[in-house]
């Protein structure tokens, strides 16, 4: 058993190794921009309308906030950064970031740019996940229909067929291609349809290993309840369970409809709570690592920290093919860099797609940066703090 190495998520030298002073310089730049709450949203606003006019934008988008959050707008475009994090062992979890049409071109459309995503990842150790959303391959009003037990009609129920096909092409593949997928968690009000595909998914193609992995929103205050049970039922079907812990992406809209329907909400009470059931969460899997595999996907600090000594507590390798982290590209390079530098499973979810098209994504990443207390003061002061100590080296 090697010695565990110590992990420090201060070490800036690490977590911006990849980083020359130039592109340092340019995140110091953007990130002091997005500190600012007025800025993010005006500018938010300012973009959409320039989009929804037509006007040529994308020659200021592509170079800055594109390209920091970004593979490209192509999985060639990608590779640049696949590139860059595989050189410093971290993986790259390539995400088709375009939201469709919602009908059945752009379904299938989704469907075969995953199939090019799982192609791409097929014997590349630097992609160690694909990613997808059912709601980019099924119509969202069809799962609510579904999970509310609606009778369908005879056209609607060919429609879910398609869909499921759609979902069950993606999972096949993946497990010929020997490539693990994460479904993400989405609305809690298609989340059980979302959930009985995933788990007919693990059915089919986890029964030697996880391969299909169901995301969990630890932010739902049943959740780790649903995962004992899934653990339980994966036993029971002799199948492993897959599961990606993450905190959670819909929760201001999870309260509004609860509160205008009229049902208790399905949030935790407060963020400690959450972050109470989280790390409750990551100690249940890393128990039952004999049918479980996950990820821990989070850009919170101390979670990672508990992982840490939580493998060290188990006596696990670092590099247990049982366990990654994950954190967004462009974000919490502090973690994933000073993770995989102790030799630790580390991958980013880099999304890709026409700059246009993944503009609702990038929008989304700089509100969370903002409304998320301390993520934009916390990476600005770290890149503050890196430039810093690099005048110091210099002198």
């Amino acid at each position: 058993m090697n010695p565990i190495t110590k992990v420090s998520f201060d070490d800036t030298a690490v977590a911006f190794s990849s980083k020359s002073d130039a592109e340092l310089y340019k995140m110091y730049a953007l990130f002091k921009a997005m500190n600012s709450n007025t800025f993010v949203k005006v500018g938010g606003t300012l973009l959409n309308t320039a989009l929804s006019l037509h006007l040529p934008v994308k020659f200021i988008i592509k170079p800055t906030i594109f390209n920091h959050f970004c593979g490209g707008e192509t999985i060639e475009e990608s590779e640049r950064a696949i590139k860059e994090l595989g050189a410093y062992n971290i993986g790259t979890i390539l995400d088709y970031s375009v939201e469709g049409e919602g009908d059945e071109k752009s379904f299938n459309a989704t469907r075969d740019e995953l199939l090019k995503c799982i192609e791409k990842a097929h014997g590349n150790k630097h992609i160690p996940f694909a990613v997808f959303k059912i709601t980019g391959l099924i119509d969202i009003k069809l799962l609510e229909k579904v999970q509310e037990r609606q009778e369908l009609t005879a056209d609607e129920r060919a429609a879910f067929e398609r869909g499921r096909d759609r979902v069950n092409t993606i999972c096949k593949r993946c497990y010929e291609r020997d490539v693990r997928v994460f479904i993400d968690a989405e609305e809690s009000w298609i989340q059980d349809t979302i959930d009985n595909l995933t788990y007919e998914m693990m059915e089919l193609y986890n029964k030697e290993k996880a391969n299909i992995y169901n995301t969990y929103q630890l932010y739902r205050h049943d959740r780790l309840d649903v995962i004992k049970r899934d653990y339980e039922n994966a036993i029971k079907g002799g199948y492993y369970l897959g599961a990606k812990l993450v905190r959670g992406a819909y929760m201001e809209k999870e309260r509004k409809r609860a509160q205008l329907e009229g049902y208790p909400s399905p949030i935790n009470p407060t963020k400690e709570a959450t972050d109470k059931l989280f790390n409750e969460a990551l100690r249940y899997c890393v128990e039952r690592l004999d049918r479980i595999a996950f990820c821990n996907g989070t850009h919170n600090e101390d979670s990672c920290y508990l992982l840490v000594e939580l493998m060290e507590e188990f006596e696990m390798e670092p590099n247990d093919p049982r366990v990654h982290f994950a954190q967004l590209y462009g974000m919490s390079d502090n973690l994933s860099y000073n993770l995989a530098h102790a030799g630790y499973n580390v991958a980013k979810y880099v999304p890709y797609g026409p700059v246009v098209e993944v503009m609702p994504y990038l929008l989304r990443r700089a509100n969370e940066n903002t409304a998320i207390a301390g993520q934009s003061s916390r990476e600005f002061t770290l890149i503050q703090s890196e430039i810093e100590r690099r005048k110091k080296a210099k002198q």
